[in-house]
């Protein structure tokens, strides 16, 4: 059975959770950067945001995304999560994708090991022009993630594609074939479904349950979750769980709907 962080479960209650190991870590405090034998970056996690922005997404809508994604890396809590692990940083790029051959990189790779590091990275992010696709690839943004991942030149003890997204796949390479090639390269994919039923014109109709479907279609890996959330009211809270649950490799099943 896959997970679901319980939507009601405060930042607070998941810190105590983790046994205090989230004391807050001064802002100029930085350890020693390691290298693996091949040269890469040692960091606790590389995280990929992919972020949807095909024609169900409008430009407040994806700009609510950006922010979010903003507001919950640069919070405290979530810096303290990353201080707390075996190298203290994690490497993050954030992903725009719609059709299977609109892939953009809007924030490139970028280690984050203090506050200071989190806003360098929003603030890419808030500069960065809005160009929307029209369908919806997740296979396409899958396999491009992986590329992302196996190129860049970081060691990650764990590797996370955080997927969000407000409907089901309509155009691109097969789903299935691409969460099996993400589980063979050890790769996690969590979901963020957002339930999102703000009027626009080009957002076609959609029966079924998004989150249903982010659980057993989406997400993929050792410790796969969704966190569901609805993009005006608990957004950034949503984000702020899951990042924290996913940097401080804290085991889910903890935080599932039914306990």
């Amino acid at each position: 059975m896959r997970l679901a962080v319980r939507a009601g479960l405060s930042i607070l209650a998941v810190l105590c959770l983790t046994g205090g190991n989230l004391a807050a870590t001064p802002d100029w405090y930085t350890r020693e950067i390691q290298y693996a034998e091949d040269g890469r970056e040692m960091v606790d996690l590389e995280l990929v945001l992919a972020v949807d922005v095909s024609s169900s997404i409008d430009e407040v809508e994806a700009r609510r995304q950006r922010e979010g994604h903003v507001a919950a890396l640069a919070d405290p809590e979530v810096i303290s999560a990353i201080q707390s692990g075996g190298y203290g940083r994690i490497a993050v790029m954030y992903l725009e994708w719609a059709d299977a051959d609109f892939q953009r990189v809007v924030a490139p790779w970028t280690v984050i090991e203090t506050e200071d590091d989190a806003r360098a990275f929003a603030a890419t992010l808030a500069t960065a022009p809005f160009i929307s696709g029209r369908r919806t690839a997740i296979g396409g943004a899958i396999d491009n993630s992986i590329s992302l991942i196996a190129d860049n030149r970081y060691d990650g003890v764990r590797r996370v594609i955080d997927l969000s997204g407000d409907g089901p796949q309509n155009a691109g390479p097969s789903l299935s074939a691409a969460r099996s090639r993400a589980e063979a390269e050890m790769i996690t994919i969590n979901g963020l479904p957002i339930d999102n039923a703000r009027q626009h014109p080009f957002r076609p109709s959609v029966s079924i349950d998004v989150a249903t479907y982010f659980e057993n279609e989406v997400i993929a890996g050792p410790g796969a979750f969704i966190s569901p959330t609805n993009e005006h009211h608990d957004f950034v809270d949503a984000l702020k769980r899951k990042l924290i649950i996913e940097i401080a490799n804290l085991d889910p099943l903890r935080f599932t709907r039914n306990g």
